[in-house]
């Protein structure tokens, strides 16, 4: 069972190589470069942990949980996917050096630490770097990828969120745009029923159609055990009979994580409306210093368009908050289009008693570096190695689905 893959456009027309990733977990890595080295002093214990098929959720609950500290002690610098081999940054309070080496946990094992005076926040890195296999492909096919690669890396890459922003289901966006409005019904409906065949197995297929048919205790029934989420909204709302009150229930990262996705599907909406000039700045543009994450309005073309092909600068849009900045003119009409065609605006993100988010500007595009590419066999088959390094925040996949140019991208 796979996410559903995103529909947007592609930056390149060139042919890909078809293929598919993750077959296994070794063949995806993924190291996280600091934005700066530990001082060797402070409160908190800077590590990087090694680990494998593990999401950074679950990495922190069994670090909080063998060093007996709350999870609040502890900081990430990014997300990163459980089906691969990940080197993460973290930072731990409470603890020492000494005993977070000492941690020993399956799936997981620590390279180094130190001590810092500040805790990791998201965003706190100077880029990705990722080495991916892409399996069931002629080796010889490596050729092909160098002219993709080098149009990505003169024009940019779309930045894109990847599919799993948005979840197993694929609709974490609309689980956000519903907390937004607040129509908490619909919140749960689509949490609790809306069965989906193709991506639900048949017990869950069962037990949304019940909820989806008002019979909540039988729907109860036939939820089964790893479905905990479900079990506990769901039983809260059996409870109290208040759809508010079962979402309240709702832990407060996951419904971050929801506002987050319908963030991503805006963003993606607009990305995708400028693909064919991508790397075109427009009057009106908030444009994006690469060198500091700094914006500014664009008045004159003639100064800045030669800065935006020298990759300086890139045009932004929006991760939609009440407090975001707009763009000007053309710009500002498609975001606009964008929002109407959701039935949202900034202020939505505004409303007390729901999540607040002030917003912010991202590049339509970023620049993938240090490109390797090898075409290999090994213990499992031909494979082409794909080498590069990301900004902070843009996803590999992005990049893989460029080159590989399958109808879904394949993660199987």
């Amino acid at each position: 069972m796979t996410t559903p893959a995103i529909d947007l456009p592609y930056l390149t027309d060139s042919p890909g190589i078809g293929g598919v990733i993750k077959q296994r977990p070794e063949d995806f890595f993924v190291q996280e470069m600091p934005l700066y080295e530990p001082t060797g002093e402070g409160e908190h214990v800077y590590c990087e942990v090694q680990k494998m098929g593990m999401t950074t959720f679950n990495a922190v609950s069994r670090m909080a949980q063998a060093l007996k500290v709350p999870e609040e002690n502890i900081g990430y610098a990014g997300m990163k996917d459980a089906r691969a081999v990940t080197r993460q940054l973290f930072s731990i309070s409470g603890v020492t050096p000494d005993a977070v080496m000492a941690l020993n946990s399956e799936g997981m094992s620590v390279m180094w630490a130190a001590r810092h005076g500040n805790k990791l926040r998201l965003g706190h890195l100077a880029a990705n770097r990722f080495a991916v296999k892409i399996r069931n492909v002629d080796p010889t096919t490596v050729v092909r990828l160098k002219p993709i690669m080098a149009l990505l890396q003169q024009r940019g890459m779309p930045n894109y969120f990847g599919e799993q922003r948005f979840g197993m289901r694929g609709n974490n966006d609309l689980l956000g745009a519903a907390l937004v409005r607040g129509d908490y019904s619909g919140l749960l409906k689509l949490l609790l029923g809306s069965p989906n065949p193709a991506l639900d197995e048949p017990d869950m297929v069962q037990a949304r159609t019940l909820f989806d048919e008002r019979r909540n205790e039988e729907a109860m029934h036939h939820y089964p055990r790893r479905a905990g989420l479900e079990r506990r909204i769901l039983a809260r709302l059996i409870k109290t009979g208040k759809p508010s009150a079962s979402v309240r229930a709702i832990d407060q990262k996951l419904r971050r994580l929801w506002v987050s996705a319908l963030q991503s599907r805006l963003f993606n909406e607009v990305v995708s409306r400028r693909i064919a000039s991508l790397d075109q700045l427009q009057l009106g543009d908030l444009a994006y210093k690469h060198e500091n994450g700094a914006c500014f309005l664009v008045h004159d073309l003639v100064a800045e368009q030669p800065r935006c092909e020298a990759f300086e600068i890139s045009p932004t849009g929006p991760l939609a908050g009440y407090r975001m900045s707009l763009p000007e003119g053309e710009p500002l009409l498609v975001e606009q289009e964008v929002f109407s065609n959701a039935n949202l605006t900034p202020a939505d993100f505004r409303h007390e008693g729901r999540e607040k988010v002030k917003g912010a500007r991202r590049p339509l595009r970023v620049q993938p570096t240090d490109i390797d590419l090898v075409g290999g066999v090994d213990d499992h088959g031909t494979h082409v190695t794909v080498a590069f390094t990301l900004p902070p925040g843009s996803f590999a996949t992005v990049l893989l689905r460029e080159l590989m140019k399958n109808s879904e991208l394949e993660t199987l």
